[in-house]
């Protein structure tokens, strides 16, 4: 079966699109037309549109499109500063929280219409926040799986705590995770295709296969198609074998 995958997008629409076109060319070269897309998660944050980026894969999924959106962390820590905005996250770090200038919120905030002042007061940036950003958007964050499981792949915001049954991952490592994970050279199963690390390419690790290439920091986004264990990197001049290291 061939599915496709793309990468960590945190705000770039543009790119969004551009990886889509990539993979509507390959569908037209190898077929099948319907064949689904798989998006890793971190929709938002850092980047130029992050509004425009939820718009776009909340209207694909509507009309039918064969699309699947995975939950990010990002994407859990918009959410939650919504509901909550003095919940901390457990995958942060003390002292960091969704306005931290590391973070990225801040930058999903403005996209929205946060007026920039407004950020360093967190009960005025979460009133202006809760006035601004759509249910529609927040209702579809929510329903975002956190894995999916396609037989020779499993799908993953992050990565999975090796050793353990799917059934018993848990949220928190599937979106934050790195170590143990990320140093692990076992066989896991299927392939996990995951992201959240950011690299300057995708890469295959045998076991894994981690397509954030860093669009969050000026690199690409990463659309890959997998048949089975086996990767390719779509460019726009076709298909590029992502070996394993």
């Amino acid at each position: 079966m061939q599915v496709y995958a793309i990468g960590d997008i945190h705000g770039h629409l543009s790119l969004l699109q551009a990886a889509h076109d990539l993979i509507a060319r390959d569908r037209a070269a190898y077929g099948p037309s319907d064949a689904p897309i798989i998006h890793i998660g971190d929709l938002v944050d850092r980047g130029p549109d992050s509004p425009g980026v939820l718009r776009y894969l909340r209207e694909g999924v509507a009309r039918g499109e064969n699309w699947q959106v995975l939950l990010g962390n990002h994407d859990r820590l918009l959410l939650n500063f919504i509901r909550q905005p003095e919940w901390h996250d457990p995958g942060l770090r003390p002292g960091l929280t969704y306005l931290h200038p590391l973070i990225g919120g801040r930058a999903t905030l403005q996209n929205y219409g946060v007026d920039a002042r407004a950020l360093d007061d967190l009960s005025l940036a979460w009133a202006q926040a809760r006035a601004l950003v759509p249910q529609d958007d927040l209702d579809f964050i929510a329903a975002r799986p956190r894995m999916i499981d396609m037989g020779a792949q499993l799908f993953v915001h992050a990565g999975v705590r090796p050793g353990l049954p799917l059934e018993r991952q848990s949220e928190d490592d599937l979106l934050w995770i790195r170590d143990p994970f990320l140093s692990d050279p076992r066989d896991h199963g299927p392939l996990v295709v995951h992201g959240h690390t950011a690299l300057p390419r995708a890469r295959h690790y045998r076991n894994r296969l981690n397509i954030d290439s860093s669009a969050a920091y000026g690199g690409p986004l990463s659309a890959v198609v997998l048949e089975g264990r086996k990767a390719w990197l779509l460019t726009s001049t076709g298909r590029v074998e992502l070996v394993p290291a």
